[in-house]
């Protein structure tokens, strides 16, 4: 009998073979658990969110993103979404954001949903457009440009803040750029992009979409009363107004995405002073109850993940940062559906903590972000202080000697 070190099968390089797959658990606790939808099988409920790297050339995928994602998919969470990506070059946040607008950017991407594939992990991006918040500086750049800067990426500094666009011509605030009310052809450009993207993103690979409607961008914005103040079918206090662009465009993307995951990122709650809507009736911001209602919706359109996030689209938001500060939403919106899959996101670090929201039936799934980036061994590390065996990868499972291994290596 050979002994050899088998590679994974019909990959693009060598890579040994992971069986069981990273990440992947004995008698799992749920955070551990598989999770199917539509037809694909996600490991364990441990996802990567998507995380702003502004470091594309010219919305191209660099190394950098291979590293970046490379090191998720090697240690073992269920799913790894890629960042924002804009779906037209002035849907970018920053000029260094990533993008899917045109064809030379599909090879980038598909590299590195090879490597995640060759380690076992499923993978998506998230499709985008900042709207109202596109042309703006990268973090750091912001932050060497010092308090009170405008946060504007200017003509000379790859930006372009004459073609910033939103549902009003309200800016997100004094530094950031006046938009330009969007047309019913603006409308229709950004459904044409968004397809074309998705049809990208098949050839690329992912396992997953999900649609970017969150944080303050162009699809949040159209939602709030606080950036929408249109009178005409897609905004106004009328509810169904402010939804209708979202819903329309989620449902050409799931008829053009048909096989495989759908996801949605919504942001619950603007975090603004006061009621959602006062005694008079009147909507004042975004909220958790026209949120309801929205993932009621969705749901019809066949969507099959909600994000669950909050905040993003009012400056002056007040919000109370604690550990798992955003999963009253998430638990809410499962209340309201329970066959609706829910992931919770938010400053969730305790793997303890993690597993109970799952248990108790708050969320289904769970996204991570700064703490993955501080450490990507938290999967790991969550299955020790869980105390379940969990496949490290072949190259750094004499890392993980503490662990009860579920195949012990050859030292």
């Amino acid at each position: 009998m050979s002994h050899i070190n088998k590679p994974v099968p019909g990959s693009h390089q060598f890579f040994p073979l992971n069986q069981p797959d990273i990440g992947s658990a004995l008698d799992p606790p749920k955070l551990f658990q598989p999770l199917q939808l539509r037809g694909v099988t996600f490991k364990n409920r441990i996802f990567v969110s998507p995380m702003c790297q502004y470091s594309s050339d010219n919305g191209h995928a660099t190394d950098w993103h291979l590293v970046h994602i490379g090191g998720f998919a090697t240690r073992g969470v269920g799913a790894v979404c890629m960042e924002a990506t804009a779906v037209v070059p002035e849907g970018r946040i920053s000029p260094n954001d990533a993008g899917l607008w045109t064809d030379s950017q599909i090879e980038p991407l598909r590299r590195i949903v090879n490597f995640a594939h060759a380690q076992g992990t499923k993978i998506g991006i998230q499709l985008a457009h900042a709207g109202r918040k596109a042309s703006t500086l990268a973090p750091w750049v912001q932050y060497s440009a010092g308090r009170g800067a405008s946060h504007v990426a200017q003509d000379n500094e790859g930006g372009w803040p004459s073609e910033v666009y939103g549902p009003s011509d309200i800016p997100f605030s004094d530094t950031y750029p006046k938009p330009k009310v969007m047309s019913e052809d603006d409308l229709d450009r950004v459904e044409k992009a968004f397809i074309s993207a998705i049809h990208r993103a098949e050839i690329a690979g992912f396992d997953f979409i999900e649609v970017h409607a969150a944080h303050g961008y162009l699809l949040h914005s159209f939602l709030s009363p606080i950036s929408n103040t249109r009178s005409d079918q897609y905004g106004g206090q009328e509810l169904q107004n402010r939804l209708r662009f979202l819903l329309r465009l989620v449902s050409v993307c799931r008829q053009a995405w048909q096989n495989k995951p759908l996801f949605v990122r919504i942001s619950a709650s603007d975090w603004a002073e006061g009621p959602e809507q006062d005694e008079a009736g009147i909507w004042k911001q975004w909220g958790i109850e026209q949120s309801k209602i929205l993932v009621g919706e969705l749901e019809k359109l066949g969507v099959d993940l909600i994000d669950c996030s909050s905040g993003g689209n009012y400056v002056k938001q007040k919000i109370t940062v604690r550990p798992g500060y955003q999963v009253p939403f998430a638990e809410a919106l499962k209340r309201e559906y329970p066959s609706v899959v829910v992931a919770a996101v938010g400053l969730i670090t305790n793997p303890l903590e993690a597993n109970k929201y799952l248990q108790d039936g708050q969320a289904d799934a769970i996204f991570l972000a700064r703490e993955l980036m501080r450490n990507p061994h938290w999967p790991l590390q969550a299955a020790q202080s869980l105390g379940v065996a969990v496949k490290a990868a072949n190259q750094y499972e004499r890392a993980w000697q503490e662990m009860p291994s579920i195949v012990k290596p050859s030292l």
